[in-house]
């Protein structure tokens, strides 16, 4: 399926409405994905981006019903990772020769995956491609959310090719962005902002505002996942600016795994008792063990501050709770406080080993660990309501 984004540009890619998973089992898509290719057709002819591998054969089967393949004068890569360039080892046994712009970055990226010495053309910010009537201007955005990745913007449509940049795991048709459920497209972009790009903030907002600072006009965002921005696409760059400034709302998330519910008890009496202190606050709870942990990292990323939990197993925590304590540390989450708690039956380890991995992350402890002995009882759980009253109290 292919369709017209402007009168030069073309969408050919494809859209993954079954997609559950992504980079092996790190990112859940709940709602499927897309990946965005695009075909200008100007006086010159450009390929921007492939699609994932899986559907390389597929992807140049639907390409020459809409084009010559050797009427395309050059292929734009903006990152090489798999599921932009997947189809290009099949594409270029059609025409072997055609020059393939991107970063030096992205010409060690696509020679690591593929071993081909394709003809390259490396290219820096500020770098131009005439096609005729409009301009390619290349610019790097590197750890954005690659060494390698870079933008390119066409004028003439005023439309940036953002990459990774902007999108979101989200399948749709049509796939713009104004005719989507927009909570759901809200949802998917600060999860996928959460979840990919939050290490990478101080790159986001050096490149944005290196971006603004070109006074380009800018009438659309096609990025390589998700909607396509037509309809006011400085939406999303406010809200990349709002993200990277140390994100957080007035919500505590309290996070816990648990083997005989003492932990859940325990973290539901905390969360009672930060209600009690602060009516305003949103309070949610996940069992680390059930719920997804992207998407409980998307709330840990909203959150202004969260409680973990686990009970104590071989002197030390379950394979839950230091799991997503490991995918918190390496989401270096800034500005956010943080406090432990769990059961145990006899020696009790888990609560200190949770703050110091806290504290690791760089989260500010603001409350030491709180533990209860075997299942709690009513005079453990008050205790509970307490820790939870003097947590909130501290962060408010």
């Amino acid at each position: 399926m292919a369709f017209k984004v402007t009168d030069k540009v073309t969408w050919v890619g494809k859209i993954d409405w079954t997609l559950k998973k992504f980079h092996g089992d790190e990112y859940s898509t709940h709602k499927g994905s897309s990946y965005n290719s695009y075909l200008i057709q100007d006086k010159k002819t450009v390929l921007i981006d492939t699609v994932w591998l899986p559907f390389a054969k597929e992807f140049v089967e639907e390409l020459k019903k809409v084009i010559d393949l050797n009427k395309i004068d050059y292929i734009i890569a903006n990152h090489g990772e798999i599921d932009h360039s997947g189809a290009l080892p099949e594409l270029m046994k059609h025409i072997p020769n055609t020059p393939i712009y991107c970063t030096g970055n992205g010409i060690k990226s696509l020679k690591g995956h593929y071993h081909q010495d394709w003809n390259f053309v490396q290219v820096k910010t500020g770098d131009t491609l005439d096609l005729g009537e409009s301009k390619l201007t290349f610019v790097e955005a590197r750890m954005l959310h690659w060494p390698d990745t870079m933008f390119t913007y066409m004028s003439g449509d005023n439309i940036l090719f953002s990459n990774d940049g902007f999108g979101q795991h989200f399948a749709a048709d049509p796939l713009y962005n104004d005719v989507v459920d927009q909570e759901e497209l809200y949802h998917e972009c600060i999860k996928y902002y959460a979840n990919i790009l939050t290490p990478f903030s101080s790159f986001v907002t050096k490149k944005i505002e290196e971006v603004l600072s070109f006074n380009l006009p800018l009438n659309m965002i096609c990025p390589s996942h998700g909607v396509i921005w037509r309809d006011n696409p400085a939406q999303i760059v406010e809200k990349y600016m709002e993200w990277a400034n140390n994100y957080k709302e007035n919500q505590i998330t309290i996070v816990y795994d648990s083997m005989w519910n003492g932990t859940r008890r325990m973290a539901e009496y905390i969360g009672e008792g930060i209600r009690e202190a602060d009516k305003d606050v949103t309070i949610k709870i996940y069992n680390a063990s059930i719920t997804d942990k992207n998407d409980i990292l998307t709330e840990v990323f909203k959150s202004k501050a969260i409680l973990v939990g686990a009970p104590t197993i071989n002197k030390s925590i379950t394979y839950a709770a230091i799991g997503i304590l490991e995918m918190i540390k390496g989401l270096a989450f800034k500005e956010k406080k943080a406090a432990s708690f769990g059961t145990y039956g006899w020696s009790g380890e888990s609560p200190k080993i949770i703050m110091e991995e806290l504290d690791k992350a760089g989260f500010e402890i603001v409350s030491d660990p709180i533990k209860e002995l075997w299942n709690p009882d009513e005079k453990a759980l008050e205790r509970c309501r307490e820790y939870g009253k003097a947590f909130a109290d501290k962060i408010k």
